[in-house]
């Protein structure tokens, strides 16, 4: 029986993906880096950590260590949140959805978890949560499962009795290696990419999903 809920964060329940990417840009052009719109998207759904290695290992740049580029994006970005990060639709109806039906509420995401806590101090939404979880704590990332696991851990819930709610195709993959129904809401952009057919379900919005749905997931 699926009594716990947990959802990712970014470009989820918050639109923080655009203000990742303006981020990104910011803080690599300092080390002569340009990103485009374009690359930028290669890296959606992995840690800071991972981004950076990723594009040092492309650019070889000088000048910054990659632990002071990582330490400027979480900085930068964790400041484009607080001064205008906006909840994604739905997000308290889907909130409110899952505490009327006496679910566990949990949270995993890529992001650190100073930024965590930022987006929900910022929404507003930090109660809604019984556990809230960061993969800096893991050896990987999504697309493991690790993050999901360690949070369904902290919830004491199966993951067999779990679902997950996911915008990005690595997170959608981690969430299901770690066997959890999974729910993905991808940008309107991205609805198109057929390996979002893993999913369980896919929606356009939050506000989507609702008794039928839960019935046909259980």
């Amino acid at each position: 029986m699926i009594n716990t809920v947990i959802f990712d964060m970014d470009g989820l329940l918050i639109d923080s993906e655009p203000l990742w990417g303006i981020a990104m840009r910011e803080v690599f052009a300092t080390v002569g880096v340009t990103l485009t719109t374009e690359l930028t998207a290669h890296t959606t759904g992995l840690r800071t950590v991972e981004v950076v290695d990723y594009w040092h290992d492309h650019f070889k740049w000088n000048g910054k260590t990659r632990e002071q580029v990582v330490t400027e994006i979480v900085d930068a970005v964790t400041a484009k949140i607080r001064a205008q990060g906006k909840a994604m639709d739905g997000l308290h109806y889907i909130l409110d959805y899952f505490r009327g039906k006496d679910f566990k509420i949990g949270l995993a995401s890529s992001s650190p978890m100073s930024l965590i806590t930022s987006a929900l101090e910022h929404l507003d939404i930090t109660p809604y949560f019984h556990a809230v979880y960061s993969a800096e704590f893991e050896p990987y990332g999504k697309p493991h499962p690790a993050v999901y696991l360690a949070c369904a851990k902290a919830l004491n819930s199966s993951p067999l009795h779990c679902l997950a709610f996911e915008d990005s195709v690595t997170g959608m993959i981690a969430a299901k290696a770690a066997r959890m129904k999974t729910v993905v809401v991808p940008e309107a952009h991205k609805r198109s990419d057929k390996r979002y057919a893993l999913a369980d379900l896919q929606l356009d919005s939050l506000k989507e999903f609702g008794d039928a749905q839960l019935a046909q997931l259980t």
